[in-house]
């Protein structure tokens, strides 16, 4: 997937509809402080594996912020979105894998692994992990996210997951590393 991204410019947000910039004032050990912050939804990721490809089912996807800092053409993710509706975050895990990478995935078999805080230095929203196992048998569409979002699925085969995870040409994402790790030592 080669994106043409044109016509670039930077603006204000001030009106912003997934965050909002704001100056944090504050006293910390009687001194007074501020801090530059971002209010973020919190978000879920899932970490998918495709047993008979044994394979990770990754997504990748047209960044601006990254293209922007490092001219990357996309970031390679976990499949992923905000908490921004009124269901369990298993739920919008499971909404995700099927909007995203085309799986149909039950609710029993989607397993919270953990939560963690990210972008800690500036906004500080939380993204839980889950793990599911999929296979076509419950492949429903390609995929590719909704409206027009043009998110490209991949797969990983499982063997080739640390040298892809080491490899700083590609732009990929800590949590991506961090599903890695939990994988591969989970007993």
């Amino acid at each position: 997937m080669k994106n043409n991204i044109t016509d670039i410019r930077q603006e204000p947000l001030n009106d912003g509809k997934f965050i909002q910039t704001s100056r944090l004032k504050y006293k910390q050990n009687g001194i007074e402080k501020e801090w530059e912050m971002v209010k973020a939804h919190d978000s879920v990721a899932i970490l998918i594996y495709h047993k008979i490809k044994k394979s990770f089912v990754l997504v990748r996807q047209f960044r601006p912020a990254v293209y922007l800092h490092d001219n990357q053409d996309s970031t390679t993710e976990l499949c992923a979105g905000i908490v921004d509706k009124d269901l369990s975050l298993k739920q919008i895990a499971i909404e995700e894998v099927e909007e995203e990478c085309g799986y149909k995935v039950s609710e029993d078999k989607m397993t919270r692994v953990t939560s963690f805080y990210t972008s800690v230095g500036f906004a500080g929203s939380k993204q839980t992990l889950f793990y599911c196992e999929v296979d076509d048998t419950i492949k429903v569409s390609d995929g590719g996210g909704i409206d027009d979002e043009l998110i490209e699925v991949r797969y990983l085969p499982t063997k080739d997951a640390n040298e892809f995870i080491l490899d700083e040409s590609i732009a990929k994402t800590p949590g991506l590393a961090f599903a890695f790790m939990w994988w591969f030592n989970r007993s």
